[in-house]
């Protein structure tokens, strides 16, 4: 139904700012080479911004990364 379809939306986004954060702070520490996905996704969050790789697999949102996360949290306690 409708529930699970949201919560494997959401899981599906939470996969992928898992691993996106573990390559970027791979990436930070030298272990990767730094992609340009990767700098754009640093420098969005740097900026405040929700980075493109996470709003392609999230909800449409026009929030700063501060309030889309707290809604982002809002949304996962709800489910």
């Amino acid at each position: 139904t409708v529930l699970v379809q949201e919560g494997q939306r959401y899981n599906k986004l939470l996969a992928v700012m898992h691993h996106t954060l573990v390559d970027l702070q791979r990436a930070l520490k030298g272990f990767v080479v730094l992609s340009a996905e990767l700098e754009a996704m640093g420098n969005a969050c740097f900026d405040q911004n929700v980075p493109d790789s996470w709003t392609a697999a999230a909800y449409p949102s026009l929030k700063p990364l501060g309030p889309w996360f707290k809604d982002l949290l809002q949304r996962l306690t709800f489910l």
